[in-house]
């Protein structure tokens, strides 16, 4: 079983103190942490894969893009793939497009992902952002699942706003300035607050 974040029971500690909300929710999904995997390529073809889809329907297209990797996921392998083995398992010409280009990318090291290590949260989203099919909330999610970030209040994700609205009983679309006033309450582990709030809604641990 892989260990939590190294930030994970210190934020916990301290949200609870702030928050009334994730005070109940960190007691009521005590069996849980954020679940990072320290492979970026990976992640962002799931995250690729994963936009404007279903859960569900990103899962199944997922499965069938590893089985064409045979199970390998990495740059030299998803380079080596024609356009209509990516488009097979179900993947838009946009998402091949991306895909294939991520790859390429990384092999003749135009993209490094290991300079993401020594920026803030804001130029990474700007470097990582510079990538196809890769926006803001793309970004976030590899900086969150993948770089272990702490502070991370992805506000474009719609389960986040979503739970926000449930468990603080707002309107959907919550205010600005009250999701302002939470990011403000939550820092510098929004990345905590955000997964717990997740929890609340959805009985599977997201990851990617």
């Amino acid at each position: 079983m892989r260990k939590p974040p190294t930030y994970w029971t210190k934020a916990k500690k301290i949200l609870s103190k702030r928050d009334k909300v994730i005070a109940r929710l960190i007691l009521n999904y005590r069996d849980g942490s954020l679940i990072t995997r320290n492979d970026v390529f990976f992640s962002l073809c799931k995250s690729i894969i994963g936009q404007q889809i279903s859960v569900a329907a990103a899962n199944s297209v997922f499965l069938k893009f590893k089985k064409k990797c045979n199970g390998k996921i990495n740059p030299k392998i998803v380079n080596k793939l024609s356009t209509s083995s990516l488009k097979s398992c179900g993947l838009s010409r946009q998402k091949t497009k991306g895909i294939k280009e991520l790859a390429k990318k990384i092999l003749i090291k135009e993209f490094n992902p290991n300079l993401i290590k020594n920026m803030n949260d804001e130029e990474a989203i700007e470097y990582l952002s510079k990538l196809r099919q890769i926006g803001r909330w793309s970004a976030e999610m590899i900086l969150l699942f993948t770089f272990n970030r702490s502070n991370i209040w992805p506000l474009q994700d719609i389960g986040l706003l979503r739970a926000i609205s449930n468990n603080y009983k707002k309107k959907y679309f919550p205010p600005k300035k009250f999701l302002k006033k939470l990011y403000k309450k939550f820092s510098p582990y929004c990345s905590v607050a955000t997964w717990y709030l997740w929890r609340s809604i959805d009985d599977e641990p997201i990851q990617y």
